[in-house]
């Protein structure tokens, strides 16, 4: 068998199949989508394989037009907007954090690593309290929780508003910074993580501590995991930056862009919904033993959409 004949009989069934999708007028649900772009980039390399062999005249002409046809049904359809943003939250975002793992787990390290010692040293002495934030910071956190959480509607509507500035703040921090090769990154993630862990310590020193847990347990699977992940995008854009793969800096770094991308929207995400959870529900006055089991289910949907969500579906790279 020559290679032309090779050459067509492994592909002819894939340009029937994509002929078949191109000439319907059936609109493709998201597997539709995936297979469409597949084939067209099959066709792609086919059409360079085709003129390599030199095949007729009619054989080159139909590749050509197939192809015209597939990418005007590929770039020039109008998918629906809330299939795409659901598939971007539900499937691109989760597998993106379970791809870039490793990142998760060193940016979680730096962060939760020092809240705990710190926790642990704040709540045995004053002083190691003090070496962290100062004597002012620790008795502002004493008044501001020495009573069960409680607001007005008026008032939750306005420190929602503040949550978001101010996480974000915190979360644009720890992504830029890992400009300088990660370390700026790194930097904050143990200082945040360092700063709520000495208030955390000594609010339970001093007798407070359930105040305090009873207002962030329900929004702190968002809010800290969120800047987890922006601290590690900003983490991964330093690697950028060190291991380049053979390209410029800049190259490396545009190369890693649609990683960082779904990587920082996912963390601008959970940041809002914390914002929104704190807002709303924290600081509210329902029975405490509710705020637990909201806190539960939250760290329940946090960990499903990172661990489980978009597994075995395709995803168009």
């Amino acid at each position: 068998m020559t290679n032309l004949e090779q050459f067509l009989k492994r592909s002819k069934p894939r340009w029937d199949e994509l002929d078949g999708i191109v000439r319907s007028e059936a609109s493709l649900d998201p597997a539709g989508w995936t297979r469409l772009s597949s084939l067209y980039r099959s066709l792609c390399a086919d059409l360079a394989n085709a003129r390599a062999l030199d095949v007729t005249d009619d054989l080159q002409g139909f590749l050509d037009d197939l192809a015209a046809r597939a990418h005007n049904r590929l770039y020039r359809a109008h998918v629906p907007v809330r299939w795409g943003l659901r598939r971007f939250v539900l499937v691109e975002v989760p597998r993106e954090i379970r791809a870039q793992w490793r990142w998760v787990a060193l940016a979680a390290l730096a962060t939760y690593g020092p809240w705990i010692l710190c926790m642990a040293l704040s709540m045995q002495s004053m002083d190691l309290a003090e070496a962290v934030l100062s004597a002012d910071q620790l008795r502002d956190a004493e008044e501001m929780y020495s009573s069960a959480p409680g607001r007005t509607f008026p008032q939750d509507v306005a420190m929602a508003g503040y949550y978001v500035f101010n996480n974000i703040g915190i979360a644009f921090r720890c992504f830029a910074t890992g400009v300088l090769f990660g370390l700026g990154s790194l930097f904050f993630l143990v200082s945040n993580g360092a700063m709520i862990g000495t208030i955390f310590g000594h609010l339970v020193a001093t007798g407070h501590g359930g105040n305090l847990l009873e207002f962030t347990c329900g929004h702190s699977a968002w809010e800290l995991n969120g800047i987890v992940l922006a601290g590690a995008a900003g983490i991964r854009m330093g690697w950028a930056l060190i291991d380049t793969g053979g390209q410029t800096r800049v190259g490396s770094l545009r190369a890693a862009g649609p990683i960082l991308f779904r990587m920082v929207v996912g963390a601008a995400m959970m940041i809002a919904v914390a914002a929104a959870i704190e807002g709303f529900w924290s600081a509210s006055d329902v029975p405490r033993v509710a705020k637990w089991a909201f806190a539960v289910v939250q760290l329940g949907l946090v960990g499903g959409w990172w661990l489980a969500s978009g597994r075995g579906e395709e995803v168009v790279e």
